[in-house]
């Protein structure tokens, strides 16, 4: 009897042990038939792919993803692929924060790239400071605003776009010159409005003028909201024109709360705000009600514009958007959108990654980390394909200055030819 049960324990104990040989060879299995993070360069992004700016995260990554996919199909950098580790921050800083610690200890990033906003990054620039000893840098993040621009920061984040003081300086000298000197200004009342704000009042300075009036609405405030209040309190101030810093949701319902008023003042937007959703969403009320929301709508951006084929970029960038038409990262639900096959979102995050592939490119056979800012300065004068010199060095973390001018003619994004057309 004792025998007979001896000899059942060890059986038991025998197919424990043969479990746990099996289970060990199939994870052993998976790790060497699967790709393990160092075989990748992994580039960490968090980005608004849900909730009222998700056109932004997504339009963004699709951008970068159409370049990228195409360098890993000629091998890569050193026969390494290239991902972006992508998590959504819903345009949260909070939750831009957590992303950004998780992708920092938990997936170990080559860099951080492509982040969307400037309540998120502005958020999470400190943390890059704290992480100092991990040499974590934020590559060409989607936004103007100046902290990243200045100390204490600026040794941690590189641009690549103007800034929101170059676009709104741009703004206001323009309306300058056509006589158009009561400005107003519509803003999100958090770091990404009072950064345009700033940028608005320092430009009228210049000229000895202040604001005529302001308004502002909360952050995640969408297009199906009303903005009457904000309209009707500018309206009051009887401005010449109206510069808005905002998303795309807020600003288009500003614009269609004013025109459904009769209130037709030139109004004009930032790049932030992602021109062909805040388009789309017009021209879609405009079909119910018949009504033109798009006259004296101008948007500033700061690349040129992605119907222009005579730049070399331009013409690579819609061949590559048609060949791959990169999707949103499926881990995330994007119901109900569709995505843009051009739009000036995509074609800054298609820049991004060509110029990051440029700087990976110069490190040779040595891709790391401490070589990153080092191969950075290296650039000088380089031309991405837009006719439009990039530079960096050790005092210059921003590689673009260019402002471009766009308003709305057949129901679609144009260069602006003559500021002439809206003088006062």
């Amino acid at each position: 009897m004792l025998i007979k049960q001896i000899s059942n324990q060890l059986k038991l104990l025998s197919l424990i042990i043969l479990s746990l040989l099996l289970s060990l060879l199939l994870v052993l299995g998976s790790g060497f038939s699967g790709k393990s993070q160092e075989d990748d360069i992994v580039l960490g992004m968090s980005a608004a792919f849900t909730g009222a700016s998700r056109s932004l995260g997504i339009e963004l990554y699709r951008g970068s993803m159409a370049y990228i996919e195409d360098i890993n199909r000629q091998g890569g950098i050193n026969g390494k692929q290239i991902v972006i580790q992508a998590y959504d921050d819903g345009y949260n800083p909070t939750r831009a924060i957590k992303n950004t610690i998780k992708l920092i200890e938990n997936d170990d990033v080559f860099l951080l790239f492509d982040y969307v906003g400037t309540p998120t990054v502005t958020r999470v620039l400190p943390l890059l400071k704290n992480y100092i000893e991990r040499q974590t840098y934020l590559f060409f993040p989607f936004t103007g605003a100046q902290p990243q621009r200045e100390t204490p920061y600026e040794q941690f984040a590189f641009n690549l776009r103007a800034s929101y003081r170059q676009e709104t300086e741009g703004l206001v000298d323009n309306f300058v010159k056509i006589n158009r000197r009561r400005i107003a200004v519509f803003y999100q009342i958090d770091a990404y409005g009072r950064s345009g704000w700033d940028g608005v009042r320092r430009a009228l300075a210049k000229y000895g003028l202040t604001m005529v009036g302001e308004a502002t609405y909360r952050r995640g405030t969408s297009y199906s909201q009303s903005l009457k209040r904000q309209v009707n309190i500018l309206r009051a101030a009887n401005p010449d024109a109206v510069i808005s810093i905002g998303s795309y949701g807020a600003c288009a319902g500003f614009i269609r709360d004013a025109r459904d008023a009769g209130w037709n003042v030139p109004i004009a937007n930032i790049s932030f705000v992602g021109s062909e959703s805040l388009l789309n969403l017009l021209l879609e009320t405009g079909v119910k009600t018949g009504i033109d929301y798009t006259t004296n709508l101008i948007n500033s951006q700061v690349v040129p514009s992605y119907n222009d084929t005579s730049l070399a970029a331009v013409s690579d960038y819609r061949a590559l958007m048609d060949q791959y038409n990169p999707m949103p990262p499926r881990n995330f639900s994007s119901a109900g959108y569709k995505p843009l096959r051009y739009s000036f979102v995509s074609l800054e995050g298609f820049l991004n990654a060509k110029l990051l592939v440029v700087i990976l490119q110069m490190m040779g056979d040595k891709v790391e980390k401490a070589r990153l800012r080092q191969a950075l300065e290296k650039v000088k004068n380089l031309d991405l394909g837009i006719n439009a010199p990039v530079s960096f060095s050790a005092f210059r973390n921003q590689g673009l200055n260019n402002v471009y001018y766009t308003t709305v003619e057949q129901g679609q994004f144009v260069p602006l030819d003559s500021w002439q057309r809206l003088a006062k």
